[in-house]
């Protein structure tokens, strides 16, 4: 249908009979070449799939000569024939803007980009901090969510251990971009408190939401005790590289050089261990990390890269009118600086995968759910937080690993909790709950500690 196509200005049969008569002496000449090189390609009818295999080589051969064919006719007449042809390019970027717009339109928190427009006219015109504080706040969780699609995206284009590399760098992003904007505003205290609020709401929230609605309708949930306590290990090891500092100065000294000498050198050590970690997880021991599920990209390469750099500005921006705004609505609302860092600004960078966590969980995929859960909390206090005191200390900031010791002992505390639940790699809905319990605990404590600011 292809080859014999019609037109008013043009000879049908004199274009069928040329067309015909060189695709047939093409196949001819591929077959005896191809017979001469190699017999076992003869398409022989007697053989299993033999007279298939003619068939479809001979249509797919059929199929090339037709499309070189239509091409020069439609060169040759200066018109747009090849219009409605199948045309792969043109279905593979439908493919790839259906994919974009799925990514940003189809989530729950698709809806929250209506609060980007409103965030840059807020921060503009000067409304009041409250406003531009919510509205950025809101309108950054969507874009952390396709931050994420578009990392996983660029991973999948890589080998495993190129891809585990680069969820591991990307993976907390928008913590690391937002921490960084806080410490340009000098605003330490919030650097701080986002960073271990982070893990409080990975190691307890998270992971207490997935041992609960995992088991619900279940006895119990299984998993790899392996990883899970290689992972609680590492989090008590970061425990100790914030209780270091403590003997030399009160956390809020925090120009005091042996803090400052202290801090510096536990994230270099904090740093080396994750590089260790990121060895064991995806050289020497990649069979306890596999995941079955081996996905395809839907995107170029070229896209995921436009698309993680494009999400990466916007996050960097709005980020930014969000820290300016710290000041004003902790005044304005009598929220603590301390709350807001522990408690709320962990939502936009989690708050996608907290749902995508205890999604899994109900499925019982609970390894998944515990490099989520788990996992998410090793990368912050591992690679986040020793980042962020590179920054300082290249910003020439005091940002320190010196805590407050009322939050220090929290963190300790809770990280032996955890440890207590997964040692045994089982789980149920009752230790859900305790871990949840302890996270509201928590953030009441929080709700009302009064710190002095630096």
């Amino acid at each position: 249908k292809r080859l014999v196509k019609q037109d008013s200005s043009f000879t049908g049969t004199e274009r069928s009979t040329n067309s015909t008569s060189h695709s047939l002496n093409g196949f001819v000449n591929m077959s005896v070449g191809r017979n001469h090189k190699n017999k076992s390609a003869a398409f022989l009818p007697t053989q299993t799939r033999g007279y298939a295999d003619s068939m479809l080589s001979y249509g797919s051969m059929m199929a090339s000569e037709t499309a070189e064919e239509n091409e020069q006719y439609n060169d040759a007449r200066g018109e747009e024939d090849g219009d409605d042809l199948f045309d792969p390019k043109e279905v593979e970027k439908e493919g790839i803007v259906k994919h974009l717009l799925t990514m940003c339109l189809t989530k729950p928190v698709s809806p929250l980009l209506l609060a980007l427009p409103f965030a840059y006219i807020s921060h503009r015109q000067e409304w009041s901090p409250v406003w531009i504080f919510w509205l950025n706040f809101l309108g950054m969780v969507p874009l952390a969510s396709i931050l994420g699609d578009f990392t996983e995206e660029l991973a999948l284009h890589t080998s495993q251990v190129i891809g585990g590399l680069i969820n591991a760098t990307f993976g907390n992003i928008v913590e690391v971009v937002v921490a960084i904007n806080a410490l340009r505003a000098n605003e330490i205290r919030v650097v701080q408190a986002s960073m271990i609020g982070s893990i409080f709401s990975n190691l307890l929230l998270v992971l207490g939401c997935c041992f609960f609605f995992g088991g619900l309708g279940r006895r119990e949930q299984r998993f790899n005790a392996t990883g899970a306590s290689a992972n609680i290990s590492l989090l008590a090891l970061s425990s100790m590289a914030l209780v270091l500092p403590t003997p030399f100065a009160a956390y809020y000294d925090i120009e005091d050089e042996d803090v400052l000498s202290v801090s510096r050198t536990a994230a270099i050590f904090l740093m080396t261990m994750y590089m260790q970690l990121l060895v064991f997880q995806l050289k020497t021991h990649a069979d306890l990390f596999e995941d079955d599920d081996e996905d395809e990209p839907e995107l170029p390469f070229i896209v995921a890269i436009v698309g993680l750099a494009g999400m990466t500005g916007l996050i960097t921006i709005f980020s930014d009118y969000l820290v300016d705004s710290i000041d004003g609505f902790t005044a304005d609302s009598g929220v603590s600086k301390t709350f807001v860092g522990l408690i709320i600004l962990p939502i936009v960078g989690n708050a996608v995968e907290h749902i995508t966590a205890v999604t899994v969980a109900t499925k019982d995929k609970m390894d998944l759910a515990m490099g989520i859960a788990i996992g998410s909390s090793v990368q912050i206090a591992l690679f986040v937080v020793p980042v962020i005191v590179s920054f300082g200390w290249i910003m020439e900031k005091d940002m320190t690993l010196n805590f407050p010791q009322f939050e220090l002992c929290l963190y300790i505390l809770s990280i032996i909790i955890v440890s207590l639940c997964v040692t045994d790699g089982s789980s149920n809905w009752l230790e859900g709950s305790l871990l949840i319990t302890t996270y509201f605990m928590i953030a009441v404590g929080f709700w009302y500690e009064q710190v002095e600011d630096f």
